[in-house]
């Protein structure tokens, strides 16, 4: 049989009306002679009654009494409303159809309450139904441990329940239904001709997840690249389009990925910069003290720069005041700015291509950006810059590198299982 996986998010579930849209993408795939696994998130956001942070704000989260194990029983709540309640009029259209919990669908995770990881997916339970049903809707965000107990998979883990189900059925594709259609080459609510792209790779729709864009969780970008399995992205209320996640080559006609130069722009905001200096002869102390001073304060850290005089490095601005206070315990004067946003320029094409970074210097400059630190990998340069100049910075971005443009490049590929 033909399978496809399709994911639909809190807000494309959140009422009768956007179920609607839900259900007629469905019937255009059974149409297509698909059978299907549909994963649903809970319904819609905070304070939608059921969705993940309402049933949160029940226990008083975080403050609540209650363990990691009940927590998680709390949370998948949400999405198993979700499935059944897209079952039910699934069947009052005569669509063949039965909803599943994560641990139904063969889910098994670790046993790291409210934030596992997916260890194996046993299909066989959904390939049972599938003889008689046409479509599984099943319970994102959710598994069961090895001692049978239910786990969530944190964040972003109705996404990775797709993936891993699609993986596990060799599905056809696996589409992730959303409010834009597609993955855009900046944010469109900062970048006002930012456009969907036609296709992407695998590793750089990872690199704009990771460093901001929130269109899809980049551990499903990951489980679906390692299953060769392509990710159609695309929008919950409209036909066609969307951006495919896939393997790229060239066929004879069409001019190879790899040349388009940079793909987007992604920004991650709320980020505090610290900086510790010392005398060079107490530097390799003053480094292994701070890290570690973080590591055992469970403090996150990014965006690492180390000299012969110091560290500097980043943390959420949600953890700056105790990162502050445990570097003060130790004896250091941190010199720290808050406020602060992580820009990211991405693009499989700039490795090993000169002048990039100083276009980007550059572009930031005329605009009167100031960058307080830059890094770079073969596929993605960032810089830090205070966030009240965001909106010029990846504006200014997006023009020099002219992603408003409709690039040949995006047309004509072929999918390489």
């Amino acid at each position: 049989m033909q399978i496809l996986v399709q994911k639909f998010g809190g807000t494309s579930v959140q009422s009768k009306q956007t179920r609607q849209h839900v259900i007629k993408h469905i019937e255009n795939a059974l149409n297509n002679k698909y059978k299907l696994v549909v994963v649903v998130s809970a319904m819609g956001r905070n304070p939608a009654a059921y969705a993940t942070d309402s049933l949160l704000n029940l226990v008083d989260y975080p403050e609540q009494s209650i363990s990691d194990r009940e927590l998680d029983m709390l949370m998948a709540c949400g999405e198993i409303i979700s499935s059944v309640v897209l079952s039910n009029e699934l069947k009052k259209k005569s669509i063949k159809s039965v909803a599943l919990t994560g641990a139904q669908a063969g889910i098994l995770t670790n046993a790291d309450y409210n934030q596992a990881k997916i260890k194996e997916v046993n299909p066989t339970r959904i390939y049972n139904e599938l003889k008689t049903n046409d479509v599984i809707v099943v319970a994102g965000f959710q598994g069961k441990n090895e001692i049978g107990e239910l786990t969530t998979i944190g964040r972003g883990g109705s996404d990775t329940t797709a993936a891993a189900l699609g993986v596990a059925v060799k599905a056809e594709r696996i589409e992730i239904f959303t409010d834009v259609n597609g993955i855009m080459t900046a944010d469109p609510r900062v970048v006002k001709n930012a456009r969907a792209l036609d296709v992407v790779t695998y590793q750089e729709i990872c690199n704009l997840a990771y460093q901001g864009a929130k269109v899809i969780h980049p551990r499903a970008v990951e489980i679906a690249m390692r299953g060769k399995i392509p990710v159609l992205v695309r929008s919950t209320y409209k036909e066609g389009g969307g951006t495919l996640v896939t393997n790229v080559q060239s066929n004879k006609s069409a001019v190879d990925v790899s040349e388009r130069l940079v793909t987007g722009i992604a920004h991650l905001a709320n980020i505090t910069q610290i900086k510790v200096q010392t005398k060079e002869k107490e530097a390799y102390r003053l480094q292994s003290e701070v890290f570690k001073a973080m590591a055992d304060a469970g403090i996150s850290i990014d965006f690492i720069n180390i000299s012969p005089t110091g560290v500097v490095y980043t943390v959420p601005d949600i953890q700056g005041k105790k990162a502050i206070a445990r570097l003060e315990d130790k004896g250091f004067h941190p010199t720290v700015i808050k406020n602060c946003t992580k820009v990211s320029v991405v693009g499989a094409g700039m490795n090993g291509v000169p002048g990039v970074a100083s276009r980007i210097v550059q572009a930031l400059t005329n605009e009167g950006v100031q960058i307080l630190q830059s890094a770079d990998s073969h596929t993605t340069i960032w810089v830090l810059i205070p966030s009240k100049d965001v909106y010029k910075a990846v504006n200014a971005l997006h023009d020099e590198f002219d992603l408003a443009k409709e690039s040949t490049i995006l047309h004509d590929f072929i999918i390489e299982r």
